[in-house]
């Protein structure tokens, strides 16, 4: 979180929230509610592949999509909260790549109105920035053992996750619940997602060290049988499930952290990761999916200052589309110019108070 107002953001999300509690100014604007994500910023939109039923009973194919791709934080909610977020992230990923205030807040005006449209269903969704189509076009081209040899390694003609600091070893009575727990994530997959249980035979498992806002929650890899061969495993992400940041404007938690977010994220997206559900270990919460090759997320550090207007409007259009996708009632009023000023107001607020909030963290950490 040292490295930028940006990083502080992203991995300070309870921080956000703690602002809106403290200043119900900051927090005012359009009643609309339903799904949130509620850490909705630049960098946790991505590209990822997903499974397309046919509706007429046929098989179901592989698609790629890009859409927003972490719902750790997703509970129901006012939509402005993300929104506000979103808004506010762009507004500080603006000013770290070197463009100036002015632009930096038409470009925040820009991607309010392609969220108002989209969220009202009033427009479709504006062409693939570039910066969305290299992603894609990078990601398709990615394969298993792409994935696999990025995590593991071959010992003596078997794969194993690789030690060091990413991956580290589980206590032992965690490792012996395992194989329990992830039987009953399987069970509870759709028919056309659930795999024949010897293909969840457990290789390996690991301690998996990753994100920032999220450190210190149990997060495990599992490396299973998947089709037998070494370059044919599958590896499995099983994420416990924290409070929301969004708790202290919250009346009360979801009673199920795992499966409310499970819930969300199928709500919200037109094509949910493959393999997503939810396990229970030893009383931990966990939200599970099957990594696949063809994911990866958007890096600030690898877009140009003139491709991020486009951006903007494309990622409010996304975020529009998937509040209103997960609303189920529509269609509603788009939001008006008053509405949008007095959020991009409120943006630019939060983007100060998160900027001078870092430069205090810095200064503490360097006493």
């Amino acid at each position: 979180m040292l490295s930028s107002p940006l990083a502080f953001l992203r991995g300070n999300a309870p921080l956000f929230y703690e602002i809106l509690a403290e200043s119900p100014e900051l927090a005012a604007g359009p009643g609309d509610e339903g799904w949130i994500v509620g850490d909705a910023h630049l960098e946790n939109f991505g590209a990822f592949q997903t499974l397309v039923l046919d509706p007429s009973g046929g098989p179901a194919r592989k698609t790629a999509t890009f859409d927003l791709n972490d719902f750790d934080e997703a509970v129901r909610g006012p939509w402005r909260w993300d929104v506000l977020r979103l808004a506010t992230s762009v507004i500080l990923a603006s000013r770290e790549l070197g463009v100036n205030g002015t632009k930096s807040i038409a470009m925040c005006g820009t991607l309010l109105a392609g969220y108002a449209s989209a969220a009202s269903c009033s427009a479709g969704a504006p062409p693939r920035p570039q910066p969305v189509l290299r992603l894609v076009e990078r990601m398709a081209k990615r394969t298993k053992r792409d994935l696999l040899e990025a995590r593991t390694s071959l010992v003596a003609g078997k794969r194993l996750f690789t030690r060091g600091e990413r991956y580290r070893d589980l206590p032992v009575e965690v490792l012996a619940h395992l194989p329990q727990s992830l039987a009953r994530y399987a069970a509870q997959l759709p028919d056309a997602e659930r795999p024949a249980l010897q293909r969840l035979q457990i290789i390996d498992a690991a301690h998996r060290i990753a994100g920032t806002g999220s450190l210190g929650a149990l997060r495990i890899a599992v490396l299973a049988q998947g089709k037998g061969a070494p370059d044919s495993h599958w590896l499995f992400d099983m994420k416990e499930q924290l409070a929301p940041a969004a708790l202290p404007l919250l009346s009360e938690a979801p009673s199920s952290l795992a499966e409310s977010r499970a819930t969300a994220c199928r709500a919200c997206l037109a094509g949910p990761p493959r393999m997503l559900g939810t396990a229970e270990l030893s009383g931990t919460s966990l939200l599970v999916r099957r990594l696949a090759p063809q994911e990866d997320k958007l890096n600030l550090q690898q877009l140009q200052k003139l491709e991020l207007e486009p951006l903007a409007q494309y990622l409010g259009a996304v975020l529009g589309a998937a509040h209103a996708r997960g609303a189920g009632s529509l269609p509603r009023p788009q939001w008006s110019l008053s509405d949008r000023a007095a959020l991009l107001e409120r943006a630019v607020a939060l983007a100060g108070l998160h900027e001078a909030t870092y430069l205090a963290y810095c200064a503490l950490s360097a006493a």
